[in-house]
């Protein structure tokens, strides 16, 4: 990325974090506009309906405006953001323990329709790559999800899974080991 360009991406979420501290509703309305997608499809991904991705999308939202003072860098923003989402998620999948989950192939397919044959193959395997994602642990899942699905660093899936860069990275792997079993 152009130096210019990321300077003055950095200035610019230095402002929102700063605005956000002190208080200002815009910033809020701000932030929601930047991130809501991304926290929205992140909790589908994690295997949550889209009515109560909906709902936990807007509870993230909520508990990081009551804990914006929490945010130790503006640089980390993003990070602390999937943090807080995934505990929320957590959160509810404790609550909610047992019952019928949506499964992460229902999320953002592009519709086959129109589409060569060798398209329709790729979407195939796309789908049982998401449903063997589905059904991998959390503990596994939520990685693979941040880094690969939501293109977080893995500094910043790291910190958003609340664990170590070297922990993130043993995950991933071991997930990957695991889903290249099932595919071979």
């Amino acid at each position: 990325m152009d130096e210019h360009l990321q300077q003055a991406q950095d200035k610019s979420r230095d402002s929102l974090v700063f605005r956000l501290k002190q208080g200002n509703r815009a910033a809020a309305t701000e932030l929601v506009d930047m991130y809501y997608e991304q926290i929205y499809l992140f909790m589908r991904r994690l295997g949550h309906s889209c009515q109560i991705s909906e709902d936990l999308t807007q509870e993230c939202f909520l508990h990081a405006w009551q804990h914006i003072g929490q945010l130790r860098s503006s640089r980390s923003l993003n990070s602390w953001l999937y943090r807080i989402a995934a505990n929320v998620s957590n959160l509810y999948w404790r609550r909610v323990k047992g019952r019928k989950t949506a499964g992460i192939g229902e999320t953002d397919v592009p519709d086959g329709s129109n589409t060569e044959h060798y398209e329709i193959e790729h979407l195939e395997e796309i789908e049982l790559l998401k449903k063997a994602i589905a059904h991998l642990p959390m503990k596994l899942r939520q990685p693979v999800i941040l880094h690969y699905m939501q293109h977080l660093s893995i500094a910043e899936a790291a910190e958003a899974a609340g664990v170590s860069k070297g922990t993130l990275k043993s995950r991933l792997s071991r997930a990957l080991s695991v889903l290249r079993k099932q595919f071979t």
